[in-house]
């Protein structure tokens, strides 16, 4: 990959910019996707930035991935210079922008509510409600497992990969047995060297263990 270099921008092309999905502001004095040698290059900070941009504002990004319906950008960040400088503050290299481990629910990408996290610990939180339809989280009904009338599967996603953990009679039986991986997994994720070098982000993640518990535990007895 051609390693990016900052090639100032005339105020003319400057001027021309138009706002990303209407609402964000480029206001970088350089090129952003700049052509070298033939080969495109991109800003490592402008492609964060507009990919949050992307995923709050465009209707076929939330029509693929509906969990970011309704969810926004603080007008600060909006303004891409601001959000680069806050970047620039992160350990961000290799890492993806996350907006609700901290913040349980949070819909806004905010300096208060993200921060960067290794792509593992970013996607255990993903809902794929676009996949499984619905059914709750982490099941999906298989006709073709037909072994003692078991039709409802349970599953979780560990590391980028699909982990089975059984096949249930009932929908509140799957999920129970998911909610309950879960919150373990989340758990033993809390004690890894890149959450125990966060204390926020250690203690967010065992209160996020503590919630998929409380779920299952509900299910349970209802």
């Amino acid at each position: 990959m051609t390693k990016f270099i900052e090639i100032p921008a005339a105020q003319a092309i400057i001027s021309r910019r138009s706002k990303a999905f209407g609402v964000g502001i480029n206001d970088a004095k350089y090129l952003t996707q700049p052509i070298v040698g033939g080969v495109a290059c991109y800003c490592p900070y402008y492609t964060a930035w507009q990919s949050m941009m992307k995923r709050c504002y465009c209707e076929k990004t939330q029509k693929r991935q509906p969990t970011y319906i309704g969810c926004s950008v603080c007008p600060d960040w909006a303004v891409f210079s601001n959000f680069r400088a806050w970047m620039n503050s992160q350990d961000w290299n290799g890492k993806a922008l996350d907006k609700d481990l901290l913040v349980s629910g949070n819909k806004v990408y905010g300096p208060e509510f993200c921060m960067f996290v290794s792509v593992g610990l970013n996607s255990l939180l993903t809902n794929a409600k676009a996949i499984r339809g619905d059914l709750p989280q982490g099941v999906s009904f298989e006709v073709k497992n037909k072994s003692n009338n078991k039709y409802y599967r349970a599953r979780c996603n560990v590391n980028g990969k699909s982990k089975h953990i059984g096949y249930f009679s009932s929908v509140n039986q799957a999920e129970y047995a998911y909610l309950k991986f879960k919150s373990n997994l989340i758990l033993e994720k809390s004690f890894s060297d890149e959450a125990v070098s966060i204390p926020k982000l250690q203690a967010a993640l065992i209160r996020h263990s503590k919630e998929f518990n409380n779920k299952a535990e509900l299910l349970k007895w209802n």
